[in-house]
Parts: C-alpha cells; structure tokens; sequence
C-alpha cells in the first residue's frame, strides 16, 4: 500500500508500538491479572477497530472496554469477539442488542436491573434462556456513576444477584486522583473498595468473578491494586496519564504521529501581518510557508503563536493565528526546505520531536484530548514493521 493520495494531513499509526506497549503493560502484572483495553472515542483517536484486531490473539487480554453502546456494537460487528464491556450509562434502547451480542454493561440503577431482567424473559424461547451480564460500578471517590460502598450499596448488589436473568460478572470502582503525587486519596478509594467487596463475598456469600479498579495511573503507581484485570487506557497509546506518574516502570512508545504538507513558501518583510487579526506582525525578513492543516482538522487553534512543526528536522514556530484549514510556519532557519515537504506536527523528525504532552500544555488541555479530537478529516495510516497495512480514510463512510 502507498499513501501518496494522502498529501493534505494524514496521521501514522504504529501497531507495532501498540503491541510493545501492551507487553510493557503485562510485565508489571501479576501473571494471573489480564487486561481490559480501553478503546472508548475510536481508541483515543487512533483507531478502535485496527488496534483491537492487533490484540485480539493476546493470550493476557480480557477484552476491551468502550464508553458507548454504539461504541461496543462497532467492534462486535467488526468481528471482535472477545468480551466487551460498556463503561458508562447505557440507554434502553439498546439493551436487546446487547443481549443478543453478549456485551457487558455498567449497572448502578434499579430499573436497569428490572429493564435489562424483562428483555431477557422477552427474547428467551424455549430453546434458550438469555442472560444480561453485567458490571456493577461503585462510586469510592470519583463523585460520577456508581452505587455507594456502604448498607445501600450492598442493597443493590443483592437486588442484581436475585435476578436469575443478570449474570454479576464484576465490581468495579475508578480512580480519580491515581495520576497524583499525594497517595492518600487514592489509597482511600482502595481501601473503600476491598472493604465493599469484602462485604459482598462474606455477607452475600457471593464469590467476584472479576475485581478491576486500575486505570492507567493505577497500573503504574498501585500495584496493590491490581486485581483480576486492569483498565489500559491512555497508556496503551504510549501517552502519560500525567506528569506526576512514574516514566521508568513501564517503558511506553508514542502510537501517533501527524504530518501535514508545505504548499507555498513566501517570503515577507519586517512589518507584514500574518493571518486572521495580524496577532503576528513580522520583525525582521522572514521565510514562511503555509502547510494545509487546521484546526477543522482538530489541530487546535489555541496553539497560534505558540507551537512548532518540525520541517526538515527543525523546529519552526507557528505563525499568527491557526485557520480552520491551513497555518503558516516560520521556515526561516530551514533553509533547505521546499514547496511540497511534508512537516510533522506530532512525532519526531531528526534529533527533534513533538509530543501530544508539549502541544497539551501550549493549548490549555491534555494529551488525551488533544488525542480524541483529532478529526475524521485525517485519514489514519496504520503500520506494522514500518509497512503501510491498513488505512482508514472517513471519507469512504459516505
């Protein structure tokens, strides 16, 4: 495959980063502990169904975790076929797909219990009883979703195992604060869950098939933590959860990187406006060129007058303010860069790189947002041994 028709923007993603990070997952891991990849908002913008085929045959993968039902259909009609489960809240509507699709998803209200229960008795014939499996989600600390680990939580938990239709699969908490300095929060909510769960299997009588509360920070930070399976988000794309988490226990490789193409170069005199509200007014004669990306593409426009694109293996700062489709570049001190090279906006290019954590940081985000709005503009190019094997152009879903 080539990639020639990609000339505007196009995003590379490396499946063999992804595979090296999943096995620098594992290797923290509790041989007995697999994996819940988390591949919620298209993998972070990478890409769900390309990286879920990569790690279906992963002998320490449990499955995959979205956010959405529709989300969970995508890979299931794909033809995933190892567990799913839904993360969040899912909507009636959907429960007689998932029934049938055999996904998971989250409880933590009485009338998805009922719901879910009545679905069941109503697809069931009598060839085939269905079961709903379920997740139940407690809320230890992140103040979102969940039933309470106290009396009215243990209510609920013996509501859902008096329903012959729901099979409880799991229990599971978040952790909100795991990616922080200060410990004590999130070894509160640790303890708050063993404590609920302890609860569950000795007055209920009930044995957890699956315990999971880490997420990404949790994998790394709290290995006490690690249950029966962990949640690999962020770090399963090679990004940081933040900068106050641990860089040398698990070894990670950037997934993503995005290139766009110079489409004129110009040159300017001292006192010439660049872009829309000439925020930047040139000081000295000065090279620039326009690359063909913006922030119609997800490219954020908060980053005008504050990041860099590396052209030519040099950083070259961004001009002015970005437009929906195109920014301008000073190329000044790239002499040998011409009309028609390409410049990366995220990755690395020479000795230099840009990563999804500095353009976070310019723009007033963070590297998983900057991730998942990256746009359905930019075909993603997917390779493994440095080969182009698969590509993903949005503009074929219409």
């Amino acid at each position: 495959m080539n990639i020639e028709e990609y000339q505007r923007v196009y995003a590379k993603i490396n499946l063999d980063a992804v595979r090296e990070n999943f096995d620098n997952i594992v290797k923290v891991l509790r041989p007995e502990t697999k994996v819940l990849a988390v591949l919620k908002t298209d993998g972070y913008g990478h890409g769900a169904i390309p990286i879920a085929r990569e790690l279906e045959d992963n002998d320490r993968l449990y499955g995959y975790a979205l956010a959405t039902s529709d989300e969970a259909f995508i890979l299931r009609n794909s033809g995933i076929e190892k567990p799913l489960l839904i993360l969040g809240y899912t909507f009636p509507n959907a429960y007689e797909e998932l029934i049938l699709k055999d996904i998971s998803l989250t409880v933590f209200r009485y009338d998805t219990l009922e719901q879910l229960a009545l679905e069941c008795r109503r697809l069931s014939t009598t060839q085939y009883n269905y079961k709903a499996h379920i997740h139940i989600k407690v809320d230890t600390g992140m103040g979102r979703i969940g039933i309470t680990p106290d009396e009215e939580g243990l209510d609920f938990v013996k509501k859902a195992l008096s329903y012959d239709e729901l099979i409880v699969e799991g229990v599971f908490t978040h952790l909100s604060r795991a990616d922080e300095k200060d410990r004590h929060p999130t070894e509160l909510q640790i303890r708050k869950y063993k404590d609920f769960t302890d609860r569950i299997e000795q007055e209920l009588g009930y044995h957890i098939p699956i315990k999971h509360i880490s997420n990404s920070a949790g994998i790394i930070e709290y290995p006490e933590a690690n249950f029966d399976v962990v949640r690999a988000g962020i770090i399963l794309y090679g990004l940081w959860p933040s900068e106050d988490v641990s860089k040398d226990k698990v070894p990670l490789k950037k997934v993503l990187s995005l290139y766009s193409q110079i489409v004129y170069i110009k040159e300017v005199e001292p006192g010439t406006p660049i872009s829309y509200g000439g925020t930047f007014v040139s000081d000295r004669k000065m090279k620039v060129a326009t690359v063909t990306v913006g922030y119609g593409d997800g490219y954020p426009r908060m980053l005008s007058n504050k990041a860099d694109v590396l052209a030519g293996g040099v950083r070259c700062p961004i001009l002015g303010r970005i437009c929906m489709d195109q920014l301008m570049v000073d190329i000044t001190d790239a002499p040998d860069v011409r009309e028609g090279d390409f410049v990366t906006l995220i990755g690395g290019s020479g000795a230099e790189e840009i990563t999804m954590e500095e353009l976070g940081d310019l723009s007033g985000r963070f590297n998983y947002e900057l991730a998942c709005e990256l746009g359905k503009r930019i075909p993603r190019v997917y390779t493994r041994k440095n080969e182009v094997i698969y590509k993903k152009d949005y503009s074929d879903d219409f």
